[in-house]
């Protein structure tokens, strides 16, 4: 991944704002446009490089960059020790940028327009790592509510995935995206639905980034402990 970064051309197969940060970081600044001329870009490159970039715009948001939000950053973009310096490169370049973290987010949405989970993968990496020291900020939820919106997801479903991350009344249903009124069997099964969804195993078979795995990792931690939590409610086995 991070040796294609510095690679002839990525930046100009990527286009609009990502390809002028990976440009910039590659040594020659691209003018900001759409479109990519050179065929399809690497997935990798496209969704790595957006959570870079809007991680870097929520830590300016944010106004301060913790350790353990560095930490959190570190466990799921996984960066080889020679491309450390690039990674801090990359994410400084994107904190400085005159572009708005709403262009960086709307190309994520044109890019993986059809790979939607992508798109909520990213928002399960940015909730990571703004809770990575054990507080979210109204600065940073209003962020991500943002950025949620541009990446066409309903308010049902930023509940759903904030549920994954923070602590609110009904919060094993809500991250399930059921209610207490339905009966066992239905919880049961909605369960097993989202448990086969977001196995990571699905996303090896799909050919995902390992950024991507490992937040579907994470994810389908938290389904597992949202359903132990009703299991033990309810009594079920």
């Amino acid at each position: 991944m991070w040796g294609k970064l510095g690679g002839t051309g990525i930046g100009l197969a990527v286009g609009g704002p990502l390809g002028a940060l990976i440009g910039a970081l590659a040594g020659h600044f691209l003018v900001d446009r759409e479109g990519a001329p050179f065929g399809s870009p690497p997935r990798e490159v496209i969704f790595t490089t957006g959570l870079v970039a809007l991680a870097a715009k929520m830590a300016k948001a944010d106004g301060v960059v913790t350790r353990d939000e560095v930490a959190a950053f570190r466990r799921i973009i996984e960066v080889p020790q020679e491309s450390l310096g690039d990674i801090v490169k990359l994410f400084d370049l994107a904190k400085a940028t005159t572009a708005g973290f709403e262009a960086y987010a709307r190309q994520l949405h044109d890019l993986l327009a059809d790979e939607p989970q992508l798109l909520e993968d990213v928002l399960d990496g940015l909730f990571l790592i703004a809770t990575a020291d054990g507080a979210i900020h109204d600065g940073e939820i209003a962020y991500l509510k943002s950025v949620a919106a541009i990446f066409g997801l309903t308010e049902s479903d930023y509940v759903r995935i904030e549920a994954r991350h923070l602590r609110r009344a009904d919060d094993p249903y809500t991250v399930l995206g059921v209610t207490r009124d339905m009966d066992d069997e239905a919880l049961k099964s909605r369960y097993r639905e989202l448990a086969r969804e977001f196995h990571p195993d699905r996303g090896i078979a799909r050919g995902l980034p390992a950024e991507a795995l490992k937040i579907a990792t994470e994810r389908l931690a938290a389904i597992n402990a949202a359903w132990d939590r009703i299991a033990r409610e309810r009594g079920l086995a």
